[in-house]
């Protein structure tokens, strides 16, 4: 009988305890972006804009993203960039570029090419410190060509790293919220 009392009363403290938290107002979590497209848009000075989109519709679903590009780039030309981003999976669509701009100091777009020798550069509206955020750019393409752009978003990137607020990927750290790749091809402008 006294073994009996003695586990009832280890039961009852188990709960207790189990059921108590000294932790009266717990931290909230910021659940991470569901971003289902990514569509860039670059406009030269003159001439047509070219469009880079990814969409995944299902996300880590078993159909791969659809990636489009609308035209090719020209060479030796410079084009304004804005980046747009939405969660597809809610109707309407989410325009998730609202809360990576609200949330600045804790994104950044990343830019890459191979193949190509396109310059990037951030504009538009920067962070709390003066970093970068990235979803305005330019970008000079160079020479004519075929390669790759690749556009990475970074989540809570230690912006502060040697050469992240250049746009060096390489020391930022962070979680990937959304990457790219675009085939492309920068052409020489027709001779009239």
């Amino acid at each position: 009988m006294k073994t009996i009392k003695l586990l009832a009363i280890a039961c009852i403290s188990a709960i207790t305890f189990a059921s108590c938290s000294d932790d009266e107002n717990p931290t909230p979590t910021n659940e991470e972006e569901v971003i289902t497209t990514m569509t860039i848009t670059l406009t030269p000075a003159s001439g047509s804009a070219v469009t880079l989109q990814t969409r995944d519709l299902d996300g880590d679903g078993p159909n791969a993203p659809v990636v489009t590009v609308s035209g090719n780039l020209l060479a030796n030309t410079t084009y304004t960039g804005a980046i747009v981003l939405l969660n597809e999976t809610e109707d309407p669509a989410e325009n998730v570029t609202t809360e990576v701009a609200e949330e600045a100091d804790e994104h950044q777009f990343f830019y890459s090419a191979t193949g190509i020798s396109p310059t990037f550069t951030y504009a538009g509206t920067n962070d709390s410190n003066g970093n970068p955020v990235g979803i305005n750019f330019s970008v000079a393409t160079g020479a004519a060509g075929t390669g790759t752009i690749t556009v990475t978003l970074r989540h809570e990137p230690n912006k502060t790293a040697t050469g992240v607020s250049g746009g060096d990927i390489t020391n930022a750290g962070g979680e990937t919220d959304i990457e790219a790749t675009f085939n492309v091809t920068v052409t020489n402008p027709a001779v009239l």
